[in-house]
Order: structure tokens, then C-alpha cells, then sequence
């Protein structure tokens, strides 16, 4: 099929045609693709590709002095395991092709991640930026209204969570619509994850995606025969990094990478052009420019480049989509030269460029992996909302009279002369703090983000049938899925 893909890189929008599987289509060959080399029975095989439900609503608010109608979907990819988690992204592209594909990758990335949840993904076709503040308020509940009644957000059916178009802000409309609508539920909060953290939401939600990307990217670098096979070596410092996408999950990935790692930011690139400097960008410049200025026109003449999408073919180490589907496509492939790419957003390389680039030795850390950060930290502001406390309030004081005692030991040899050693500066600071919920949100993702990697590599480094990070991918997550319902008895 044709599939023609609208790009607005660079101020005006650029038509592709390539003769590519669209996205929901590219996901059912990745996994077919995988499990080709399982053995699974065609019953087995077809319960866990398919969508189990897909619910699409159409209702009206009065805006404006008219009554103005959009449409939603919720889809439930798979219920191995219960909840079903999944974002809601606000979108003028929202489709039941495109929930139910990311519906389907929700699943394999739970799976992946080990996060107890089954596959699901909302839509509501609509452009934030049309409307105020007060009437996205009255459009969110009353969408969040109709999936309610039909138990599609539910703490313990159905857990959604912030995606493209939608925030914390949509969160807490989200979760103050539950609890209005269930009174005596004591475990509400648990219904949505992303929420503010003075509204039942967790330290470190805004940054998880972009933070599981540095931690990503950091186990990669541990990993020796994988970075052979990219070509690489050496460790994160001074590796040259194009962004595409400055958004929440883009700026936070770079901000990170270039501050704790010594990632150079050679290219950032958002939809009305790029900015391209081989000696660096300042991220944070950048990010307060695009929001003040809504884009990245303007920033800087010396390094503004027209043609946004070309930046992604300039030489770098490592490559992060972190926007656009599909915005590495059978047009680009043979001309992208970055060796590693990961990719921060979802589906942001066409099946059809899959391959081109696999063919070059290009090595892809896939998007089942890279972006299950946001899920990570989501399974954990769940955990938080049915626990109704918050993490690190037992125990980090105990472990602060623990270290006390270590502390104290220490000082008594520090003041003996004869030894000549004494504390080394800001030791006793550091040693004594004990961990708050931001470091240890982020512990627990590092933690996951490493095993699950693991994993993966076990399988890409150990079968001569593997060739790449997303098959192995696929495969580990697809094996976990089949369990979950062979147990059941399926």
C-alpha cells in the first residue's frame, strides 16, 4: 500500500510517499517477524497479536454557544494481565489503527519491563491548542465520563496514562472525574498515572520517559559486543547526539545525557527547522527558547537550518527520535549515518527502514524498550496510590541512624593521629542522607531498565537466528505474554 506521511519539519510540510506498511501494519510484522522463530500454536499466536476490544465513543460539549462532537477510542490489546495500561494521547491523527498498534506495543513493552500490567492506549481526535484552558477541562471530563461508565478507567480494569497532547494537568481532570463518579472508592487515585504529585502522583513522573532513555542508553554502553557490533567503543563522554523532538521526553533525554554523561548535542530538531552545531547546543537554551517562541525560528541564524529533517542524515554517534512516527522511512534510511539509534518516541523507524538500516549494520535499541521508562515510573505511582503512602517514609530515617552508626565509628579512627586518615570532605553528608521517593523512583527504573536490556542482549548475542535488539525484543516479551495465559490455561 501507499502510504503517503505528512512531515512539518521544516515550516512547511513536506508529503512523502513511500510504499510502506502503515503503522498498526508494521507492528504485525515485527511481530510476526518474531514469531517466526518461536513455537507457539496458531491459537496462541493469533490470542496474542490480535486487539481484544476497541471502544469508540462520539459525544458533544457546548462550546462556544454550539454544541461541538469528537470522537475517542480506548482500545484493550491484551488482558493476560490485569490492569490494562495504557496512555491517552490528545491528536488531530488519532485513528483505531494507530490506538490499537500502540495498544499492542503497550503490552510487549509491559512484558518487557516486567511491569504487571496488560496492553491498552485512548485517543480523543482533537488539537489541544484550539481551546482554553477551561473548555479542555470540560472536553477531558466529559470524554474521561464515558470511558468511566464502561469501567475503561478503573484502578484495578484500566490505568491510563499521559501521552502525546496530554499532561498532568488531563491527569488530574482525569482522576478527580473518577472519584466524583465513585465516591467510596478508597484506591481512586490509582485510576490514572502521571498525575501531579500534589494530587497522588510520584517524584520523577515528568522525566521518567527521557530518564529511561539515558539509563537506555548507559547499559547499552556497558554492553561490549553489542557496541561492536555498532561500531562503537568507549563509554557515553563525547559522544555526538541529534535529538529530533524537543518535547518533554526529547529535552529531558538530552538535558540528561549531556549534564550526568558528557553527551555532546550536536542537533536538536522540532517542526519548524533544526539547529545544527558541531561543537554543541545548550539544551536548556534551546528549550526555553521553543517555549517562549513556540519553535526553534529565531534561536540562533549561525546554526538554523531550514531543512529540519535533513539534520537527522548529519553525522553523530547516536541518533534519538523522540517525536514523529514513522520520521525515519525507506525516503532517509540509506542516508542516515548515525550507528546507534534509539528510539525515544513510538515507531519513529518504518518497518521498510528496519530493514535498510539492519542491512547497514545501523543498530536500532527499540521503542518497546527505550520508552518504557514512562510505564516504569507509572507502575510505580500505582503502586504508590494502593499503598496510600509514600516511598521512603518508613524507612529512610532508619537507614539514616544505620549510617549514624557507621559515621560515628569513623570519626573516632579520623581523630586518631597516629593513623593519619581522616574523612574525606562532604562524605558524612552524602553517606548519612538517606533515599527520598525522587532517588528512589529512579533507582527502581535504572534497576528495571538494566534487566530488561539484559534480557534482550541475552537473546541477541546468544541466537544466530537474532540480528537485531527488536526481534530479541519482541521475542522475550512475546515469551512472557504466552506464559501468563498458558498458566491461565489457554
Amino acid at each position: 500500500m501507499v502510504n503517503c506521511r505528512a512531515l512539518n519539519l521544516k515550516g512547511t510540510t513536506v508529503l512523502q510517499k513511500t510504499k510502506e506498511p502503515s503503522f498498526r501494519e508494521s507492528v504485525d510484522q515485527m511481530f510476526n517477524r518474531a514469531v517466526g522463530l518461536m513455537d507457539l500454536s496458531p491459537g496462541l499466536e493469533e490470542k496474542i497479536r490480535v486487539c481484544n476490544a476497541t471502544y469508540t465513543v462520539r459525544f458533544g460539549v457546548r462550546l462556544r454557544g454550539e454544541i461541538r462532537t469528537f470522537t475517542g477510542y480506548r482500545s484493550v490489546h491484551s488482558e493476560h494481565m490485569e490492569p490494562v495500561k495504557g496512555g491517552i494521547r490528545f491528536a488531530l491523527g488519532v485513528n483505531q489503527d494507530e490506538v490499537e498498534a500502540l495498544a499492542a506495543l503497550m503490552t510487549y513493552k509491559c512484558a518487557l519491563v516486567e511491569a504487571p500490567f496488560g496492553g491498552s492506549k485512548g485517543g480523543l481526535c482533537i488539537d489541544p491548542r484550539e481551546y482554553n484552558a477551561q473548555e479542555m477541562e470540560l472536553i477531558t471530563r466529559r470524554f474521561a465520563y464515558e470511558l468511566i461508565k464502561s469501567d475503561l478507567i478503573n484502578p484495578s480494569q484500566n490505568v491510563p496514562a499521559p501521552d502525546m497532547g496530554t499532561g498532568e494537568r488531563e491527569m488530574a481532570w482525569i482522576a478527580d472525574q473518577y472519584k466524583r463518579m465513585n465516591t467510596t472508592d478508597i484506591n481512586g487515585n490509582a485510576c490514572v498515572t502521571g498525575k501531579p504529585p500534589n494530587a497522588g502522583g510520584i517524584a520523577g513522573r515528568v522525566e521518567a520517559t527521557g530518564r529511561g532513555v539515558q539509563y537506555a542508553l548507559r547499559e547499552f554502553f556497558r554492553d561490549h559486543e553489542g557496541m561492536s557490533k555498532a561500531g562503537l567503543s568507549g563509554s557515553l563522554d563525547a559522544k555526538r547526539v541529534i535529538v529530533q523532538g524537543l518535547g518533554n521526553v526529547g529535552y529531558h533525554a538530552a538535558k540528561f545525557l549531556s549534564e550526568e554523561d558528557g553527551c555532546v548535542i550536536v542537533g536538536i530538531i522540532e517542526h519548524d527547522g533544526a539547529l545544527y552545531n558541531p561543537a554543541g547546543l545548550d539544551v536548556d537554551a534551546v528549550r526555553g527558547w521553543i517555549t517562549k517562541h513556540g519553535g526553534i525560528a529565531g534561536y540562533s541564524d549561525r546554526h538554523q537550518v531550514a531543512d529540519g529533517v535533513s539534520v537527522m542524515e548529519q553525522p553523530c554517534d547516536i541518533l534519538i527520535p523522540a517525536a514523529l512516527e514513522g520520521v525515519i522511512n525507506l525516503e532517509n534510511a540509506a542516508r542516515i549515518q548515525a550507528p546507534l539509534i534509539i528510539e525515544a518516541a513510538n515507531g519513529p523507524v518504518t518497518v521498510g527502514a528496519d530493514g535498510v538500516l539492519r542491512e547497514k549494520g545501523t543498530v536500532i535499541i527499540p521503542d518497546m524498550y527505550a520508552n518504557a521508562g514512562g510505564v516504569t515510573v507509572s507502575y510505580f505511582e500505582w503502586v504508590k496510590n494502593l499503598s496510600h503512602i509514600r516511598f521512603g517514609r518508613m524507612q529512610r530515617r532508619q537507614e539514616e541512624s544505620r549510617h549514624q552508626l557507621l559515621i560515628n565509628e569513623l570519626e573516632r579512627l579520623s581523630r586518631d593521629k597516629e593513623l593519619n586518615w581522616e574523612l574525606s570532605p562532604n562524605f558524612k553528608d552524602k553517606y548519612l542522607r538517606g533515599a527520598d521517593e525522587l532517588e528512589l523512583v529512579r533507582s527502581g527504573l535504572d534497576d528495571t531498565m538494566r534487566i530488561a536490556y539484559q534480557s534482550m542482549a541475552r537473546v541477541w548475542h546468544s541466537r544466530d537466528d537474532v540480528q537485531d535488539l527488536r526481534t530479541a525484543a519482541y521475542l522475550v516479551a512475546i515469551e512472557k505474554v504466552a506464559a501468563s495465559y498458558q498458566a491461565k490455561g489457554l
